[in-house]
Order: structure tokens, then sequence, then C-alpha cells
């Protein structure tokens, strides 16, 4: 569930990327919302089919970031010694374990002299 809708966060975000790059810019920057010349809506009336587009994709978005938080949240709450269950552990197995002796090291029969070195 959770791969799926990662995987839609990214069609998504280059949906939505495509939809913001494809609409006319009107250049007028903040000057919107300082009393600019041009109404909210244009003068062409309500807003056109790609910039209804850009905020359908927009909200299908938010609503998918905001879900894949919930899901990703509760999924990393559990923690693996919960789905652990109390009769894996302990062992079942009666037998004692044999003690292991440590490894010794060889056996050198020949010997090699040392001599001083030369002065």
């Amino acid at each position: 569930m959770i791969s799926t809708l990662f995987i839609m966060q990214f069609v998504l975000t280059v949906v939505l990327t495509i939809a913001v790059l494809l609409q006319k810019s009107s250049s007028i920057g903040l000057g919107a919302y300082s009393g600019s010349n041009e109404s909210v809506f244009g003068a062409k009336g309500p807003a056109s089919f790609l910039t209804k587009f850009t905020f359908v994709i927009g909200i299908l978005f938010v609503v998918n970031t905001i879900t894949l938080g919930y899901l990703y949240n509760q999924q990393t709450l559990q923690s693996a010694v919960d789905t652990l269950d109390e009769k894996s552990l302990i062992p079942q197995t009666n037998e004692q374990p044999s003690p292991t002796k440590a490894p010794q090291a060889p056996k050198s029969e020949t010997t090699v002299p040392v001599t001083p070195p030369a002065k």
C-alpha cells in the first residue's frame, strides 16, 4: 500500500510540475495582492481547464502526502520485538551445548638459531 502511494507521489509530482510550467505567466508578480488592475479571474472569466487541472492535481498531491505520512508513521510505531512470538524467543531444545575447546597453536619441531647482529 505504501509503495503504491509512494509511486503515485512521484507521478503526481511530475504531472503537477508540468501543469504549472504549461500555464501562461501573467507577469504581475505580487501586484495581484496590492491592487492590480486585473481582476482575480482575469478578463476571460473563471479559470481555464489547465488552472482547474492544476488545482485538482495539487489537492491530490496534498492528500497523498498526508496519507503517506500517516501510514508510514503507523507502520514505524511497531518495533521488531513486538512482531516476535514468545515461543520464538525461548529455545526449545533440552540438550546442553557441549563446550568447545579453543584451537591450540601448532607445535614447531625445528628451532631456528638466533644469531646476534654483526657490529
